[in-house]
């Protein structure tokens, strides 16, 4: 089973950066499509982006495409996610999961998937 640490992240003005890293611990961690995730308070949590076990297909929820890019190094069993142009609604607690259908996975995992258990997350605050 992964275990995974979110981290990174902050408080950042409106039109600022961040990158969130997502540390994931076993030997196995690079077979598993990962996904950034993130919730507010009195809301449910959603999708962000995913990237494919290899790192060859990636994936972009519309709120964030062209601003948030998703990448892996596995070698350093590591998921990044490179937040630009944040803007106060993005303001939530960032969570990274990993694909709760098994290893070597290429495409999105689709709504309503079931991940199980979540890390702490990491709080990203934007102010205006």
């Amino acid at each position: 089973q992964v275990q995974l640490v979110e981290s990174g992240g902050g408080l950042v003005q409106a039109g600022g950066s961040l990158r969130l890293s997502c540390a994931g611990s076993g030997r196995t961690f690079g077979i598993y499509a990962m996904g950034w995730f993130r919730q507010v308070p009195g809301k449910e949590r959603e999708f962000v982006a995913a990237i494919s076990w290899s790192g060859g297909s990636t994936y972009y929820a519309d709120s964030v495409k062209g601003r948030f890019t998703i990448s892996r190094d596995n070698a350093k069993n590591t998921v990044y996610l490179q937040m630009n142009s944040l803007k106060p609604e993005d303001t939530a607690v960032y969570y990274c999961n990993a694909d709760p259908r098994g290893p070597y996975y290429t495409d999105y995992w689709g709504p309503g998937a079931d991940f199980g258990s979540w890390g702490q997350g990491t709080q990203v605050s934007v102010s205006s």
